[in-house]
């Protein structure tokens, strides 16, 4: 496994700052966000990642399937499927949404996932891109992530074929599970995404950006890579940061921050 920058650490670059930022400090993996792939459009996007000579090692991101408009979603996210298989990443991270708005239906928002799942698996399938089910902390349950450990992520990736469906492991969004050791065993197959990051307290009044970078929080990060590993994993590491102090820092400053939290707290 090596080490990706996911878009979002350094928020305010554009998609052309940040292949350069990546290029200058050695990193070989990017996670590219939609919205700057669309600012700098998806031809010219992909192009700067390839001549700089990079890995895309995913798209964020894709879900937000459980809203009234239930075609827009499909069609947003074929777009995305599209997006991702044009930039060379076999894997769209899909942040499957949160209850309908005045719902309480919290059933019913997880069954309406799993009916979108089942209209785009195939389409992803033939493709060659995997969607890839990220489970949210419980604490986004209502406005962003119906599906809230890992074991629900694979619960309905199970239904489908692990080349069209897998799960994203996001060491903010499960490190406090007691089942997560089984859980990442059990998705030997099925992990298309490891995501790095760390929980920090007291949380932020917008919880939204409570990730720190790896050593600034309470996550064991050696023992959740070991199991990721021991599952078979083999991909790229994104590091992956809301905060809204590292998105007000220099870029080349956060990013070559990244490279030595991921050297002292992530690598094996």
């Amino acid at each position: 496994m090596s080490l990706s920058l996911n878009q979002k650490t350094i928020n305010r670059a554009t998609l052309p700052e940040a292949v350069e930022a990546c290029a200058r400090a050695g990193i070989e993996a990017i996670g590219v966000w939609r919205e700057p792939l669309a600012d700098a459009g998806l031809e010219r996007g992909a192009k700067l990642v390839r001549d700089a000579g990079l890995r895309v090692s995913s798209l964020c991101r894709g879900g937000f399937l459980t809203g009234d408009d239930r075609e827009a979603a499909l069609a947003d996210n074929r777009r995305a499927i599209d997006e991702a298989a044009a930039l060379g990443t076999d894997t769209l991270v899909l942040v499957v949404g949160g209850l309908p708005p005045g719902s309480r239906d919290l059933a019913g928002a997880r069954e309406r996932v799993a009916d979108g799942i089942a209209v785009l698996a195939p389409y992803a399938g033939a493709a060659g891109v995997r969607l890839a089910l990220e489970p949210m902390h419980p604490i986004y349950c209502a406005d962003r992530g119906v599906l809230s450990t890992l074991d629900q992520a694979l619960d309905l990736a199970a239904r489908f074929p692990a080349e069209q469906v897998g799960v994203v492991v996001d060491t903010f969004h499960v490190w406090w599970d007691p089942r997560l050791d089984a859980a990442i065993a059990r998705a030997a197959g099925r992990i298309a995404s490891y995501q790095v990051c760390d929980w920090i307290t007291p949380l932020p009044p917008d919880a939204l950006l409570a990730r720190g970078l790896p050593g600034d929080g309470h996550i064991d990060f050696r023992t959740l890579g070991a199991a990721v590993s021991a599952a078979g994993y083999r991909g790229d590491v994104e590091v992956e940061i809301f905060n809204a102090d590292v998105w007000a820092a220099p870029i080349d400053d956060v990013v070559a921050d990244v490279v030595r939290r991921y050297q002292e707290h992530v690598t094996p």
